[in-house]
Order: C-alpha cells, then sequence, then structure tokens
C-alpha cells in the first residue's frame, strides 16, 4: 500500500478540495444506488450533462432506469 502523506492527499483533491470531496461522495452514493443520476448531479453543484462527464472520465458506469428518465422527464417539463 502506498504511503500518502497529508500534502500529498490535498494536492489529489486539487485546487478545490471541499468540491472535489462531495463530488466523490455524490459520486459514491450514486454508484450504489442510494442517489438517483438527477439527484446526484444536483447535490455535487452540477448539471446532469457535467456529472455524466465526470462519471464517464472516472469509468464509472451509468445506472439509469426508465423510472429515472420519467421522473427527469417531469422536472424538465415543470420548468
Amino acid at each position: 500500500m502506498e504511503s500518502v502523506t497529508f500534502r500529498g492527499f490535498r494536492e489529489f483533491l486539487g485546487p478545490e478540495p471541499e468540491r472535489e470531496l462531495i463530488l466523490l461522495a455524490t459520486i459514491e452514493l450514486y454508484r450504489e444506488g442510494k442517489l438517483s443520476l438527477g439527484k446526484a448531479a444536483q447535490l455535487a453543484g452540477l448539471g446532469v450533462r457535467e456529472f455524466l462527464y465526470e462519471l464517464r472520465r472516472r469509468g464509472i458506469p451509468i445506472n439509469y432506469t426508465m423510472e429515472e428518465a420519467e421522473e427527469d422527464t417531469k422536472l424538465i417539463e415543470g420548468l
């Protein structure tokens, strides 16, 4: 196992560590099926398209059910 220093960890998180930690948490909750795609994106402070980009960039498969598509469609229609 690698030895990681606090400084190395901070560098891994980038210039906005709080934002990155929130994004990592929402991605994990989405991956575990605890958040829908739309809710995960919202909590991460991103649009769905941006969140999908982050999932793809990190190699996370998309879990998008027909129910979620219908829910998102209703949400969009209500705008």
